[in-house]
Parts: structure tokens; C-alpha cells; sequence
């Protein structure tokens, strides 16, 4: 654990070591600061990079504190509870049935179950839920954005959807697949657009070089706002 001192705050942050080009530094909900960086790149170098960044880095380090009370996997799965879905929040009503499915519906999102009062079967319907919620929309964004690439050679991909920790997606270009991390279907269609764009052009470009970001640019001239919703606003679901 390495730290640096700005404006009376004390910067507290991890290095990690990684076969990366340039400096990367991220901020965690849970209040984690981190930069990766090649093993040729000296610690002291590293702490004025950081330096260099504090004052966005303390911004950020008192949002996620601001928002700390508010545990998103402390779900009780009642009626009233919000539920966000596609960048949207839902109030949730919870039914009493026999025939137990979830649907959502005018601002609401539907939960018909056996036992109103057993939280595992109502989450596990949600979760059960969301997951086929998401091979539909994740499929459909990948369809549709594919349209938009295929003319610069870049081949179709198979998907596949997994819980990240820390990424939005991830791609393995020589195994032909993109990895789009669950949470998302909880973020706008334009939000998750722009993700799996991210990943198809990495087919493209490996790394985050001047290229990347100008084909990036020309295909989503505003992918910045779209970046900047996730990473301030649904981040908070990782």
C-alpha cells in the first residue's frame, strides 16, 4: 500500500504490476484506488502520475463515500423496494401466486411467488430473471452494433454473459468471444451499446491507442457521456 497528500487528504493506493503500455488508474466503490503499471515504470514515477490526478481522484473518493449507506446487494425483495432496470428504477410489487414469474409493467416490476416471505426463492426468480432478460438485450445491442463495424473486417463474436467485479466487458479476439458483464442490463440500451462496441473494436486494436479511440469516436461520437453514466452512476452496482 503506497500513498501520496493532497489538500490535507491522504491518498491511499495499490500498484499493481501488469504487462500494460501506459499508466492506468482506477477508483472502486468500495473506496479501493489502484494503478497498474508495467514493472519498468518506478514507484516514485507512479506516485506523482497519482499526484497529478488527485484532485479527480478525491472527487470520486467523496461520491462513493456519499453513497456508502446504500448497500446495493442488501435487497430485501419487498413491496416499494427500487429495482433498476435498463437505466431505469422500478418499484417492485410482490404477489402471492402459484405460478411464479417476474414481468415488468408501467413502472413497475411484477414478482408472483409461492411464499411472499422467502427471500431466497424471490431473489433467485429475479436474478433467474434478469438473466434472460439480458441474453435478449445484450444479443439485440450486439446485432445491432455489429452494423455498424462489419466494414472494417472485424468478424462476428459469440457472447457470453458473466458478473465482473471490475470491467464491463472483456474480449478474447483470437478465440472469437466478448464477455459482457451481467450487470449491465441494469444501465441504459445506449450505455450497453457503447460497451460492446468497446469490445468489438478491440478486434480491431488491442490496446487503447489513438486509433482505438478514433474509430471509437466516428462510430459513437458520444461515447464519453455514455462512459461517464457507468462509471458514475451504475458502477455502484458492481
Amino acid at each position: 500500500m503506497y500513498s501520496i497528500y493532497y489538500g490535507g487528504n491522504e491518498i491511499k493506493f495499490n500498484i499493481k504490476r501488469k504487462n500494460v503500455k501506459n499508466i492506468n488508474l482506477i477508483v472502486r466503490p468500495d473506496l479501493e484506488v489502484t494503478v497498474s503499471a508495467n514493472n519498468r515504470v518506478p514507484v516514485e514515477y507512479i506516485k506523482k502520475f497519482v499526484y497529478s490526478k488527485a484532485k479527480w481522484i478525491v472527487k470520486h473518493l467523496t461520491y462513493y463515500k456519499n453513497i456508502q449507506p446504500v448497500n446495493y446487494d442488501m435487497k430485501e425483495y419487498v413491496n416499494g423496494e427500487d429495482l433498476r432496470y435498463l437505466g431505469r428504477k422500478y418499484k417492485l410489487k410482490v404477489f402471492k401466486s402459484n405460478d411464479e414469474y417476474v414481468k415488468y409493467f408501467r413502472g413497475y416490476i411484477h414478482l408472483y411467488v409461492g411464499d411472499i416471505d422467502d427471500f431466497e426463492r424471490k431473489e433467485r426468480l429475479l436474478v433467474n430473471w434478469y438473466k434472460y432478460r439480458s441474453q435478449i438485450v445484450f444479443n439485440d445491442s450486439l446485432n445491432r452494433v455489429y452494423n455498424l463495424v462489419s466494414i472494417y473486417d472485424i468478424p462476428f463474436p459469440e457472447l457470453k454473459i458473466r458478473k465482473m467485479k471490475s470491467r464491463w466487458g472483456t474480449c478474447y479476439p483470437r478465440g472469437n468471444k466478448i464477455i459482457i458483464n451481467s450487470v449491465l442490463i441494469k444501465a441504459p440500451k445506449d450505455c450497453i451499446d457503447y460497451v460492446i462496441l468497446h469490445e468489438l473494436i478491440h478486434f480491431k486494436y488491442r490496446d487503447h491507442g489513438k486509433d482505438f479511440y478514433r474509430l471509437l469516436s466516428i462510430i459513437m461520437p458520444d461515447w464519453k457521456d455514455k462512459k461517464r453514466v457507468l462509471d458514475e452512476d451504475i458502477v455502484g452496482e458492481l
